[in-house]
């Protein structure tokens, strides 16, 4: 047995003794020195051999029976398993030591597409402010509350909330009942229960709602400038992307229009249309209904992604597409992530009964049944009024952070940056003077401990303008205050 003499194990005392040992063994299989039919001594006598007691020899034999690389049988002893693969030529590496790295690199085809993330790149954690394109603030968020309803629903329903429910075994979920009575109040939406699915964020009600409607090769038109997250959505599936502009009274309905007299046949329109993703702005009334005329004529699907609704500052907020449409034309997607937390990843979708049925069959090949836990604490707090408190007290907070940053960007920065103040939404867009040169304002704020990203990622083609997009909620005023004052001493 020399390949027993050839083992070097230096034994870490960090790690379990048997465990390196079968390790070891595992390495004189993988690297031909034990081939499959070879004969292993004994427990005893591999003990003595390498100097560790019998129940570490006797510890790893029975590791590596369990995992295939032997087998033990009465009168024939221990031999590594005749049904393993000769090991490849190629270096002997030395047994004993810790797993091998995972190679950087797949070993397969990966059909890449490239981090389309428009926060990608941001350095992680070593800059004093992250100036992000318009999240909340989680501090506000009501975590006590949140816990309280988290502890009842494992407290009053661990049974329901624990255990697998498919199919016809599910339970009705309280989180669209819930959901149902806010979009009836606060959207003026028509939607019962078994119109609504839940889903893990809002990117996940795109991709289910994606999954529904589009086959390969089918057309999306979007918005743009737009959202970057939904543009990877429909690219993933297979979809053709074609862009239509946006102006200061949103989506440009009529350019729409224009091309589908000339062909275009779309599959669906996304749109942004409350608080336009990036700028702002929101679709004007006749434009909303032009749009709905259009997909019921050309039988497309308009998919609204009701962004920032909860947050409306000025005026009431305008009902959403969807509360007009009387054709089953148009696809809601909705997040509570905005309202409570973003890690909680709380967004829904709503639509025809038989579409919600098709996304419901999608979403059960990846999630199976969802967050029951969350959702029921969702909808306690739904019930009991709390995330109704929460959502009134951020519209107070973000509203006076919104006009704090207006009047400090128009006080200090009003040659460089051009903006109106947004009605609402978390965030404001603004054109950068042409005399700026935006991409070195980047790099010197960088540098001075302020990160924000230029608004060329929300175009998908042509020299974009000059512009930024900057989310007002997650910072306090001190700290926008702080972020401006930056932010004016990188101006180039």
């Amino acid at each position: 047995m020399s390949w027993i003499a050839q083992l070097s194990i230096t034994f870490d005392p960090a790690r379990p003794r048997y465990r390196q040992l079968t390790d070891a063994l595992i390495g004189a299989i993988t690297t031909g020195r034990l081939q499959p039919g070879d004969r292993l001594p004994g427990s005893r006598q591999l003990a003595l051999q390498l100097g560790v007691s019998r129940n570490t020899a006797t510890a790893a034999y029975q590791d590596l029976e369990a995992e295939g690389w032997v087998t033990r049988t009465v009168g024939a002893g221990t031999r590594v398993n005749h049904k393993l693969p000769p090991a490849p030529p190629g270096p002997t590496p030395r047994e004993g030591r810790s797993p091998p790295r995972r190679p950087p690199a797949a070993g397969f085809r990966v059909l890449a597409r490239g981090d389309q993330s428009p926060h990608a790149g941001l350095p992680p954690g070593a800059t004093t402010l992250r100036w992000d394109f318009g999240v909340p603030d989680v501090r506000l968020a009501p975590t006590d509350a949140l816990a309280r309803a988290l502890r009842r629903a494992l407290r009053t329903k661990a049974e329901l909330v624990l255990q697998y429910q498919r199919g016809s075994d599910m339970v009705t979920p309280p989180l669209p009942r819930a959901l149902s009575r806010m979009l009836g109040t606060r959207r003026g939406m028509a939607a019962e229960p078994a119109d609504i699915l839940v889903t893990e964020g809002s990117q996940m009600a795109l991709y289910l709602a994606g999954q529904a409607l589009l086959a390969p090769g089918d057309t999306v038109v979007v918005e743009h400038p737009g959202y970057p997250g939904a543009w990877q959505v429909w690219e993933s599936l297979g979809a053709r992307i074609v862009s239509v502009p946006v102006d200061e009274g949103g989506l440009v309905v009529d350019d729409l229009a224009d091309r589908l007299a000339r062909g275009l046949r779309p599959r669906a329109v996304f749109v942004t249309p409350h608080h336009q993703f990036p700028t702002t702005v929101v679709l004007q009334a006749d434009r909303r209904l032009r749009l709905l005329q259009l997909a019921q004529e050309h039988r497309f699907a308009i998919i609204e992604d009701d962004y920032d609704h909860e947050f409306h500052f000025d005026a009431r907020p305008i009902p959403p597409l969807a509360a007009l449409d009387d054709g089953g034309v148009v696809v809601y997607v909705g997040s509570l992530s905005k309202i409570v937390a973003p890690g909680l990843r709380a967004g829904y979708l709503v639509g025809p009964r038989d579409f919600i049925a098709a996304a419901a069959a999608r979403s059960e090949v990846i999630r199976l049944q969802g967050n029951a836990l969350m959702d029921r604490a969702l909808a306690e707090l739904f019930e009991d009024g709390e995330i109704q408190r929460h959502w009134r007290r951020g519209v107070k907070i973000y509203r006076r952070r919104r006009d704090h940053l207006a009047g400090l960007l128009r006080r200090r920065l009003g040659d460089a940056l051009s903006f109106r103040v947004p009605e609402g939404g978390l965030a404001l867009w603004a054109r950068v003077h042409p005399s700026v040169d935006l991409t070195r304002w980047a790099d010197r704020a960088r540098d001075r401990g302020l990160v924000f990203r230029t608004g060329d990622v929300f175009y998908r083609a042509g020299t974009p303008p000059p512009c930024v997009r900057l989310g007002f909620a997650r910072l306090g005023e001190d700290e926008l205050s702080r972020a401006v004052d930056l932010l004016q001493a990188a101006l180039p």
